[in-house]
């Protein structure tokens, strides 16, 4: 990925306005680690016991639950960490650009991207689904429409919604230049305001599952964890922020180890309290889970931050021809992903031993796919 937002959210060329900042070699590197981890995630939904994903076989010995407590802990932080990085480059490209070709480059780089996916790659991903479960009872087309989703593209979709947000807000309390130099601290909040921050994520979040429980599917929309949406608006707003303010010009090494012991407390103690974050029925249950959930992203985000940028703030040959390629990634991995499973589907073997044979073969072929997709006319213009 190249250095910028989540997914699909890079820095664009210079233009009048403000000078865009420099290339951050660390958060392009941790763009990459994220991506991989997508990669792996899909894998172990692919053989383990949360069958939500275009191809599954379901583990049928123990390991499977190694690989639903490696998709628990990723979806805890990842999605809102791409949130996070994304926020963090959206008004300077926005400065840069000004509202109405920032949209407008969005709308290339985010919207024609979700289109290629739903009418190109959701019909391959999903007819072995129609043919074991729908060919008898109605036509492909109608069950193209009646499934309809963004699959793993509800990310861009929800992307492009934050964009517009904070389009509208920068409308209407567009700061000056002045005042955005005032307000620039060039540090990262103390630990009460971490802590406070974390505790409004709790909170919200709990009060959000109320309505949204823990394990809702929001259909057309597509988005699989709309439970998980304050995590990746306060997110969002929290990079926003710290792009504005400099937060994240120096990490200090108190806000890693501070953010690792918070992850080491959500995994020791919050996890097993919720029961396994948040299964456990009622508020209790909601509430258990909101709370592992957020301190284990929070502290999982500050350590990945400090870590990255003091030891990982540098890229050769190989680390920029991933960075270049992980978008691209992201959005061809399902389609590796599924063909890798029917390749494999006469193997009798633990689920855990099928996951490391897919994670291995789809690795290297997501990123040799995405390189040469790139290669195509235009396409670098989108991916």
């Amino acid at each position: 990925m190249t250095t910028g937002s989540a997914p699909g959210v890079r820095p664009a060329p210079a233009s009048p306005g403000p000078a865009p900042r420099p290339r951050l070699a660390y958060i392009d590197n941790l763009r990459i680690l994220l991506t991989v981890l997508v990669v792996l995630h899909h894998c172990a939904v692919t053989y383990g016991n949360i069958p939500a994903w275009f191809y599954t076989e379901p583990a049928q010995d123990p390991s499977g639950v190694a690989l639903d407590l490696l998709v628990i802990f990723n979806q805890a932080f990842f999605m809102g960490f791409f949130f996070l990085i994304s926020g963090f480059f959206t008004p300077g490209s926005a400065d840069r650009k000004g509202a109405r070709p920032f949209l407008l480059d969005r709308l290339v780089r985010l919207g024609i991207p979700l289109l290629l996916f739903v009418l190109l790659m959701r019909p391959l991903l999903t007819y072995g689904i129609y043919t074991e479960l729908a060919a008898d009872e109605l036509p492909y087309w109608l069950f193209y429409i009646f499934s309809w989703d963004a699959g793993p593209m509800w990310f861009v979709e929800v992307l492009l919604v934050f964009c517009l947000a904070h389009l509208l807000i920068r409308r209407f309390r567009a700061p000056r230049e002045a005042r955005i130099a005032e307000r620039r601290t060039g540090r990262m909040p103390g630990p009460a305001a971490v802590l406070g921050f974390t505790a409004g994520l709790i909170a919200l979040t709990f009060l959000w599952r109320l309505l949204v429980p823990t394990g809702t599917y929001w259909p057309v929309v597509g988005l699989p964890t709309p439970y998980f949406l304050p995590q990746y608006a306060l997110m969002f707003t929290a990079g926003a922020l710290a792009f504005r303010r400099g937060w994240f010009d120096s990490v200090p090494r108190a806000a890693g180890w501070g953010g690792l012991a918070m992850a080491v407390f959500a995994t020791a103690v919050l996890f097993p309290v919720s029961g396994g974050a948040g299964v456990l029925p009622g508020a209790w249950g909601s509430l258990s889970g909101a709370a592992f959930e957020s301190v284990f992203a929070v502290g999982a985000v500050l350590f990945l931050l400090w870590l990255f940028q003091r030891f990982f703030d540098r890229q050769g040959p190989f680390a920029r021809f991933l960075s270049a390629n992980a978008f691209a990634v992201y959005f061809l991995h399902s389609l590796v992903l599924v063909g890798i499973g029917h390749a494999l589907s006469g193997w009798e073997a633990p689920a855990a031993a099928k996951f490391g044979a897919m994670a291995v073969l789809a690795l290297p072929l997501c990123w040799g796919a995405a390189h040469l997709m790139r290669a195509l006319p235009l396409a670098k213009r989108v991916f």
